[in-house]
């Protein structure tokens, strides 16, 4: 395997995790697969990470190190500072630029088009979903203790899995 490679399955795991363990089933899945780690070197990798101080995100260079040795540590170090650097730089760049009228405008746009993306997925959830007057009358009773905002939605879930099985028997 290339050091890119290598590199860029660390890089990928970062980027589509939130920190901690969350880059743990990307990892797991590319390197087990390849064959370049065992699920012992996982565990040491787990291990060394909580024992050591500072982030749990901390413990895949450790898993880098017992795959790759010593650049293995480094491509996992800077694997996963990059993301974040990446973050600093587009937040300097947009901060120039967030008060002219094309960004304000590209951000409105780009926001209606999440709102709209959302319609379009709740729609096909409520139409695969919502197939009788009793799914209707859960989630009209769901939608309007969540709109008045006193009820949490734990309690909201709750009270919707009762009423299913009130209404369906199961």
């Amino acid at each position: 395997m290339n050091l890119l490679d290598f590199f860029w399955m660390f890089l990928k795991s970062s980027l589509f995790s939130t920190g901690g363990m969350g880059n743990l089933p990307f990892l797991h899945n590319d390197l087990i697969g390849l064959g370049l780690a065992q699920e012992s070197d996982f565990v040491k990798a787990i291990a060394v990470g909580q024992l050591s101080p500072g982030p749990s995100g901390l413990w895949s260079i450790s898993l880098g190190y017992l795959v790759y040795g010593w650049v293995g540590a480094v491509l996992a170090l800077a694997a996963l500072t990059l993301p974040t650097l990446l973050i600093v730089g587009v937040q300097a760049i947009y901060s120039r630029i967030e008060k002219h009228p094309m960004t304000q405008n590209f951000s409105t746009g780009l926001a209606l088009s999440i709102i709209g993306l959302s319609f379009a997925v709740t729609a096909s959830l409520v139409n695969a979903s919502i197939v009788d007057i009793g799914g209707v009358l859960i989630a009209a009773g769901a939608m309007a203790l969540g709109l008045s905002k006193k009820v949490p939605i734990v309690v909201i879930l709750l009270l919707s899995a009762a009423a299913g099985v009130v209404i369906y028997g199961r």
